[in-house]
């Protein structure tokens, strides 16, 4: 198989490329459905599970600086090869079960430039959603380069910008004594964990940090990747917390918990604000921003997934014509294949009974199949600081073995956790008819999502048997 591309990026651009890829504004209003709570939650989420990551991937990148498939090459060396290709087909099902969550934000923000009413219409949803990520996969098809240029200049402009222009609107209504929507007394910031929905808001942080270890895939591609790699993620890791931590917060400022829109709810936020500050006249150019921002948002998610599965298709686990290679480095069959799985996936938009409830299945049942890989990603961590810990990095998680192996508890009990509380959904936010029924059709689609994996394992040792 021909190489993956050759083409250098920056350090910069790769903090880009992973800010752009995971600190998405489309996220806030989820985060800010859970009012006072949404402090707490991100906290123990970032312990449990998104510093986890960081450094985890960090350290692995950094033992294995010439290895190019990232969870595919760390499972594969700690495991083999059936279930590295398991926990990458895990890692690349998931974001076709995501890209309908972001390109429906995408279709909910264009909404308001010409009626805002169209974003509960699932038939413009869905026209939106195939025009826009058949798009995007033709700009992922031109090389990474040029993808990752077009994903640093969306992740400026239509991301960190709008963040923080909406974090300042916020600050600028809480010095101004406006009433808030929720509550900050110290008694209301701790959830009630009694309550099971309260620890469904725990699925909405965690979706929210979703992807840290995709810069791996990136590594031959940063120059000097042995210090450029750390550093980038640490910068990551602070900008996504911050963002994150007050721009759902300043959605939770001005709106009602039963008034925000999981499609629309930045829209709202961003209306309701500007309206009160006599600024609406800003409004269409913030909605081109953000519009922005969710387009290079999804090019690290195109690509990247698609390399390593390409890797995968390499081992004989997939069909031969998967290893096509474009002029420019690119599995462009992979690409197709999966513009084509996301046209069929938009199908189950039909299947829920509102946008919100669409929303929020498909975020929990991609977020799901990912807490699945990671664990994957632990243990495979595990055993390879047991069988290499004396190989050579150039970084390593803080506290020696202890750290590190204190670092892979946190993150398989985040991960367990949120595996649990996935399947308990805000009810009475999305009107999902009946609990048990949503949990019978995610179960349904978790399987159906896996089940592929295993067939084409049978395929490659049918493969093999033949050959042999």
């Amino acid at each position: 198989m021909k190489a993956w591309s050759s083409e250098k990026i920056s350090t910069f651009a790769l903090v880009l490329l992973i800010t752009g890829a995971i600190d998405s504004i489309r996220n806030l209003p989820t985060t800010a459905l859970f009012g006072s709570t949404l402090i707490f939650y991100f906290v123990i989420g970032a312990m449990v599970f998104l510093i986890p990551i960081a450094l985890i991937s960090a350290e692995l990148a950094s033992v294995f600086p010439d290895e190019e498939g990232g969870v595919f090459s760390w499972v594969k060396d700690a495991f083999g090869d059936t279930l590295a290709f398991f926990t990458i087909w895990l890692q690349w099902i998931n974001t076709l079960v995501w890209y309908p969550t972001i390109l429906s934000f995408i279709a909910g923000t264009l909404a308001y430039l010409v009626n805002p009413e169209l974003a509960q219409n699932k038939a413009y949803l869905i026209a939106v959603i195939l025009i826009v990520f058949w798009s995007l996969t033709l700009i992922g098809l031109s090389g990474l380069k040029a993808s990752a240029h077009f994903a640093s200049f969306c992740a400026i402009v239509g991301m960190i910008v709008p963040m923080f222009i909406i974090i300042a609107l916020a600050f600028i209504w809480l010095i101004k004594g406006h009433p808030l929507a929720i509550s900050l007394a110290p008694k209301d910031l701790i959830p009630n964990f009694h309550d099971s929905q309260s620890w469904g808001s725990l699925t909405a942080i965690v979706t929210s940090f979703l992807g840290m270890e995709l810069a791996a895939v990136h590594v031959r591609n940063v120059r000097n990747p042995q210090k450029s790699y750390p550093k980038a993620m640490l910068f990551s890791v602070l900008l996504i917390l911050t963002t994150m931590i007050f721009g759902s917060l300043a959605i939770a400022f001005i709106l009602p918990q039963n008034e925000i829109g999981l499609v629309q709810g930045i829209m709202q936020a961003f209306k309701a604000f500007l309206d009160a500050y006599h600024m609406a006249a800003f409004m269409p150019v913030l909605i081109i921003m953000i519009l922005l921002g969710s387009l290079g948002s999804m090019i690290n998610w195109i690509i990247s997934p698609a390399k390593g599965l390409l890797l995968a298709a390499d081992k004989g686990f997939l069909p031969p014509w998967l290893y096509k290679l474009n002029h420019k480095g690119i599995a462009s069959h992979v690409l197709i294949l999966q513009a084509v799985l996301v046209t069929v996936l938009c199908g189950g938009f039909f299947l829920l009974p509102s946008i919100n409830a669409i929303y929020w299945f498909f975020t929990a049942l991609s977020t799901e199949l990912y807490l699945v890989m990671y664990m994957l990603l632990f243990f495979a961590a595990i055993k390879l600081k047991r069988d290499l810990g004396d190989r050579k990095r150039s970084f390593q998680v803080p506290g020696g073995n202890v750290g590190y192996y204190s670092v892979c508890f946190l993150g398989l009990v985040g991960c367990i956790i949120s595996l649990i509380v996935g399947f308990f959904p805000p009810e009475a936010s999305l009107s999902l008819d009946g609990a048990n029924k949503f949990r019978v059709i995610f179960a349904i689609g978790m399987l159906a999502m896996m089940l592929p994996a295993g067939l084409f394992c049978l395929y490659r040792t049918n493969k093999q048997k033949a050959s042999a």
